[in-house]
């Protein structure tokens, strides 16, 4: 393959007014889809009504709260567990996939693959093997190397590299909000191809994603905007709390995505391994700097407009995080991108139902909204039901002990019918699995700490090889 080194070639000039387009551009022109305000007036002054009537049936009528509370939790409990199941059930229908008629191939376009980078150094030269070795035609491919200004490690070590000859290595100039969308609107907006890639640096995707994908797009209709690649968490270490999240992954990358994309329901994406008709993510304004989970609101404005999303089977192989401070800090900044999401469909309910429709609105709510939700709980949950196991005088109740039985039997079959190792390699992970969950809980604090002190700011995740 022809390569290129990028030492001696000069980066085009940071452009100020490229980077606040691509930081602020959509905020301007859609206000009302954008996280750049965490609550709108009207949601503060929605909040503060349920909050003063909450705490005036508190003083006036507790047993009324509390026996309202109770009579609801079980009902949402049981449709999340109902959902998750029924998914469960589609994603083990064999799918038949659609074929192109015999004696015809599909005319591979530019493709232009965006990669924003941030201390990323010791990542670089397996980054540019993964996209020298892409099975795609050297000169269709459009290389976007996104950087910070004041990267120099990442920037010598790109120099120092060889790429794929159409590589371009944009340097964003200073700006608020640092983000990963920020760069990529700033790569989309050079983009040459007629499909966009999004990959991060320490990605490695298989080397035909790119022809599968361009085949996928050819073999559906119009309404098909994006594709996601499934995510294969890979530990390095074999840690268990990098093997949790792997097992979290292989069960939502290789069940929940796919049984939703055959639904035709909305899709929070995946923060890489995203392809999209580049026509339609323009014509979607991009995406929103201001949302730390830019790829789960991206899914979800798509589904508002009447676009579709769905999935291939080509993977992508990412590493898990081993340590648990790393851990923490990604997760609470997904959690909080979550809740910014949710905020943002959740300003116009009626608008957000009218467009969704209501299946698209109720999955929403039973896969965000669940996500948030059972962050919320898992905790506290784990300690009533030790409090109840420590003490003869607490009990569970017949509801509750239901409500556990069910929730473990639920992720226990989730996680055994999930893709990846067999089962007698995760059985010892299945049985943990509990001790897992309630970690979402320490990582949901910190995120609406860090949405009420600082709702944009990017937890940087640092990758391990």
């Amino acid at each position: 393959m022809p390569v290129t080194e990028l030492r001696g070639l000069p980066a085009p000039p940071p452009d100020a007014l490229l980077a606040d387009a691509a930081a602020s551009g959509f905020a301007r022109r859609a206000a009302g889809l954008s996280a750049r305000e965490t609550l709108t007036p009207p949601q503060v002054r929605a909040f503060a009504r349920l909050i003063a009537v909450a705490g005036t049936l508190g003083l006036a009528a507790p047993g009324l709260l509390a026996g309202t509370a109770l009579m609801l939790a079980p009902v949402i409990f049981l449709a999340v567990i109902l959902f998750r199941l029924a998914l469960l059930g589609v994603a083990l229908v064999p799918r038949r996939r659609a074929s192109l008629p015999p004696g015809l191939s599909v005319l591979l376009p530019t493709y232009t693959v965006l990669v924003a980078l941030k201390d990323e150094a010791p990542c670089v030269p397996q980054l540019a093997r993964m996209l020298r070795g892409f099975d795609y035609p050297d000169h269709l491919l459009d290389v976007k190397l996104l950087l910070e200004t004041g990267d120099t490690e990442t920037r010598d070590a790109i120099e120092a590299d060889t790429w794929p000859r159409r590589t371009e290595l944009l340097v964003l100039p200073p700006g608020d909000p640092q983000t990963k969308p920020r760069a990529l609107n700033y790569g989309l907006s050079r983009a040459a191809g007629a499909y966009v890639v999004v990959y991060d640096a320490e990605d490695r995707p298989h080397p035909g994603q790119l022809r599968a994908a361009a085949e996928a797009f050819a073999r559906s209709g119009p309404q098909l905007a994006c594709l996601q690649a499934p995510l294969v968490g890979t530990p390095a270490s074999g840690g268990w709390l990098s093997r949790q999240w792997a097992l979290e992954y292989a069960i939502q990358f290789g069940l929940i995505l796919p049984a939703l994309a055959r639904l035709g329901l909305p899709i929070a994406l995946g923060g890489t391994s995203n392809h999209f008709r580049r026509s339609v993510l323009r014509g979607v304004g991009g995406w929103d700097a201001w949302n730390v989970t830019e790829d789960a609101d991206l899914g979800l404005r798509l589904a508002r407009l009447g676009w579709r999303v769905g999935t291939i089977s080509s993977p992508t192989l990412e590493a898990p995080p081993e340590k648990g401070r790393v851990w923490l800090a990604q997760r609470s900044r997904w959690l909080k991108g979550f809740v910014q999401t949710w905020l943002v469909l959740m300003r116009d309910p009626a608008g957000a139902f009218r467009s969704l429709g209501a299946g698209g609105f109720a999955s929403v709510q039973l896969t965000l909204g669940a996500a948030i939700l059972s962050a919320l709980v898992h905790g506290p949950w784990m300690l009533w039901c030790l409090a109840c196991l420590a003490s003869p005088g607490l009990t569970l109740g017949p509801v509750g002990m239901a409500g556990l039985v069910l929730s473990l039997v639920t992720g226990a079959l989730s996680a055994a019918l999930a893709p990846g190792r067999p089962l007698w390699c995760k059985a010892g992970d299945i049985l943990t699995l509990p001790l897992y969950w309630p970690l979402q809980t320490l990582a949901m604090v910190r995120a609406l700490w860090s949405l009420v002190r600082r709702p944009h700011y990017w937890a940087k995740t640092p990758h391990p090889l």
